[in-house]
């Protein structure tokens, strides 16, 4: 109990005298300490945040951690103090055996941004351990012819501790036959050989005990004890010889169990049962027994355990021979372990990030990794390296640490995550290797705008649309993700014919459909374009714009238009045809327009009714109304034609016009046969109006007026008279530049006629139509009308008597 009093009191002092001479250096990011095992849990080891130049919130806010690898972590980190303290029961013998200088490396890792110190921490041996010898006896058979100087080789003690807690000497007690020999080996440590000095006498003494005494040099001091019995023989005065004072021999790592190490050999003078030798194995270290054992007749050293260079590189072997008389020697073997590359690479992932923004700048650090492989020379050197072309690269920083950074600047619509595989290899033959394989998450910022799926777009549209018809539908992509990519859609301001776009057309800002907002007319516009923009929803958003332009269909919704012949309500009008006309004269053309397009304005004419069908025809696609055959006195002056104008729009629209000819030499021939046409009413409201305003006038200009009216018509009736026995012919005049059109409908040219006319023709009864008058002849039945003039700027289309007959087929 006082020895165990004294042994805490002096290991309290150690631990105060290390932690007063902590040897502290930093180098480069480097720090060291120097503590002795054994120190309790809680125990101070240094103040590391003073020591780094490091404040307490920057361990705080950097996720200050202390990062061991695979290994126990005895010393952690308190943040709040900004020191380490010792977590777990530091033993130096287990940790580092006979290893010397024993330490802990460890590293401190910062992150935000990320840094990395390495910390190494010297454990110093304190003398915990008292020797120990692995048998408490031993025993002997020595003859008592034993000469003087016999040696006698003893069990050496074990001493865990190091240094001068290390076993120091031995001592054995009584010495009356013998004394202690100590001999120095190549590996530091004595041998021990008991030595006889005395000769035996069996008669004296048949049994001798002594006591082997092995002492450390601690403070305080310990020690160990062996009981050695001497059981005295007889005549046997040579002892065995080994060959060899030292045996060397190789193995590899990782050789099967009962492979032959290798052979010792010893010799014996003695003849007979003194002669035959019997070799044993040292069991002075505690592994030895597990991993060799020796064939105690041949001396063969066998493999019976499993060797690893990387637990122990050398192993050295005591071996004793022993004949039966009890003599002996003994020789050492050295075994050298042969490291074969049977390691992989050992990864660690000290710190890593999950995402990363897509702006991040190239050399931004995304993970450290710690390598490590066990063996050693070539097969320990390691080189890492990225599988797969990514824009990633490793680069090494301390010795076995790597860190993963960007090599270029990141797009996360190329790529929205990486799988990144570091594979890290050896030099060995074969080279071996381990691989890790990191996730890592591009996260997005708005750097795409919308991108139509064309530059511009074209669309039609039926006219006479409902209003709120989807015409189309425009269509933008974002390559960004989410609310980045989340497109709307605006219809720009600008005008069509000086109305604003939106009244024509509308735009859906989540669907891109562009709706009709009005029923178009092809007649009125034709086609029309205006833009449509596309924002994101980023922050700021980015957008684009395309062209769209709408075309108007047109529909067959008009009916065709006639132009020519033109007729009026009171009035009938006549086309002329001589009696001589030939086959194929032309009567008149028919003139027709349709405002619609395309085929749905290809006119077609057709003789619909006629007096005689024998006689006329009409042009299909131009109109033109020709005689068939010769004209004979048996023909009626008076024939009616019907001709149909016709569209090719489906459902088709057509219109009719009645056409008539007078079949006769002169007008008066032509007159005798219109003589039921109606009266002029123009002339009879005049005249009634007169009567009326004659009738209210005083008494005496009643007789005057009556006397001027009889005059006026007596006047015109002589006229008349003249004109019907005058035999002049109406001579049309087609100028070169008629020509067909083609069944288009329309008249590209101008119609010129000229009518002779003789003195007061102004006062005729024939009406001459300014334009589009083609050998007509307006023949009034009354005969008391007078010539007037169509008004040029009074559109035929407006005429209220027009006798246009318009009828949808």
């Amino acid at each position: 109990m006082v020895q165990e009093t004294s042994s805490y009191r002096t290991m309290r002092r150690q631990v105060l005298l290390f932690l007063s001479v902590l040897c502290l250096s930093s180098v480069l990011g480097q720090v060291s300490y120097s503590i002795p095992e054994e120190m309790t849990k809680g125990s101070v080891v240094g103040n590391i945040a003073h020591d780094l130049g490091l404040d307490l919130k920057r361990l705080k806010s950097g996720k200050a951690r202390v990062y061991t690898g695979s290994s126990v972590e005895y010393i952690g980190l308190n943040k709040e103090r900004g020191v380490l303290l010792i977590q777990e029961r530091i033993d130096r013998e287990a940790l580092c055996g006979e290893t010397t200088p024993c330490a802990l490396h460890f590293q401190l890792i910062l992150e935000n941004p990320m840094e990395l110190f390495r910390v190494t921490v010297e454990i110093t041996d304190i003398n915990d351990n008292t020797p120990t010898f692995t048998n408490a006896e031993k025993r002997f058979e020595i003859s008592e012819s034993a000469v003087i100087g016999s040696k006698f080789v003893l069990a050496k003690a074990i001493d865990s501790d190091i240094g001068m807690n290390g076993l120091q000497q031995y001592s054995l007690s009584p010495t009356d036959n013998f004394v202690l020999k100590l001999e120095n080996e190549a590996d530091g440590s004595k041998k021990v050989e008991m030595v006889l000095q005395k000769p035996l006498d069996r008669e004296k003494e048949e049994f001798i005990s002594l006591l082997l005494t092995a002492v450390d040099g601690g403070e305080p001091q310990m020690s160990g004890t062996m009981q050695i019995f001497v059981n005295v023989l007889d005549a046997n005065d040579n002892a065995p010889t080994f060959a060899k004072r030292l045996y060397r021999a190789k193995i590899l790592e990782n050789s099967p169990k009962g492979t032959s190490v290798t052979t010792v050999s010893a010799s014996d003078k003695d003849v007979g049962s003194n002669g035959v030798v019997t070799y044993l194995k040292s069991n002075s270290e505690r592994l030895l027994p597990q991993l060799f054992k020796i064939d105690p007749t041949t001396g063969e050293i066998i493999l019976v355990g499993e060797i690893d260079y990387e637990k122990a590189k050398m192993y050295q072997i005591d071996i004793e021979v022993v004949d039966s008389g009890g003599l002996s020697d003994s020789t050492k073997v050295i075994v050298d372990v042969i490291d074969i590359n049977d390691n992989n690479p050992q990864i660690n992932i000290v710190s890593k990030s999950d995402s990363i923004s897509e702006d991040s700048p190239p050399n931004t650090v995304i993970a450290m990794l710690s390598v490590n492989d066990p063996d050693s020379e070539n097969n320990g050197e390691v080189e890492c390296n990225i599988d797969g072309n990514i824009p990633f690269k490793i680069q090494t920083t301390l010795n076995g640490f790597y860190t993963l950074i960007t090599e270029v600047a990141l797009d996360r619509e190329r790529a929205s995550h990486y799988n990144i595989t570091v594979t890290c290899s050896d030099e060995g033959v074969p080279s071996l290797s381990s691989s890790v394989t990191l996730t890592l998450q591009i996260s997005d910022v708005n750097d795409n705008a919308p991108v139509f799926e064309r530059s511009s777009y074209e669309a039609y549209i039926v006219e006479n649309n409902t209003p709120g018809l989807s015409v189309f539908t425009v269509k933008a992509r974002d390559a960004d993700w989410n609310q980045n990519a989340r497109v709307s859609y605006i219809l720009e301001d600008s005008s069509v014919n000086g109305v604003p776009v939106s009244s024509y057309v509308s735009v859906s800002a989540d669907s891109g459909v562009i709706h009709a907002v009005r029923s178009f007319d092809y007649e009125q516009i034709k086609d029309f374009q205006f833009r449509v923009k596309a924002q994101d929803g980023g922050s700021p958003p980015l957008s684009s714009n395309v062209t769209v332009k709408i075309m108007i269909q047109d529909q067959n919704d008009n009916p065709p238009q006639v132009l020519y012949p033109v007729q009026t309500g009171g009035s009938l009008v006549a086309e002329m045809v001589p009696r001589s006309a030939d086959v194929g004269y032309l009567v008149t053309k028919v003139v027709a327009v349709d405002v619609d397009s395309g085929q749905n304005a290809w006119l077609s004419y057709k003789l619909q009714k006629a007096t005689d069908r024998a006689l006329f025809e009409v042009g299909l696609q131009n109109g033109e109304i020709r005689t068939i055959r010769q004209v004979t006195d048996k023909d009626a002056v008076k024939q009616r034609l019907t001709v149909i104008v016709e569209d090719n729009g489906q459902p088709s629209r057509s219109a009719t016009v009645i056409v008539n000819v007078a079949v006769a030499d002169s007008f008066p021939e032509v007159l005798s046969e219109f003589t039921d046409f109606p009266h002029d009413k123009e002339y009879n409201d005049n005249l009634t109006f007169y009567l009326v305003l004659a009738l209210a006038i005083v008494s005496f200009l009643f007789i005057t007026c009556l006397v001027v009216i009889i005059s006026v018509k007596i006047y015109r009736w002589r006229q008349s008279r003249i004109l019907y026995h005058s035999n002049l012919p109406v001579i049309p005049y087609y100028p070169p530049r008629y020509s067909d059109t083609l069944g288009t409908g329309t008249l590209p040219h101008v119609y010129n006629y000229e009518v002779c006319r003789t003195t007061d023709s102004r006062k005729s009864d024939c009406k001459f139509g300014r334009a589009g008058s083609q050998n007509v002849l307006i023949m009034d039945p009354s005969s008391t009308g007078t010539m007037q003039r169509i008004q040029s700027e009074k559109s035929i289309l407006d005429e209220p008597d027009s006798p246009l007959e318009v009828r949808k087929v």
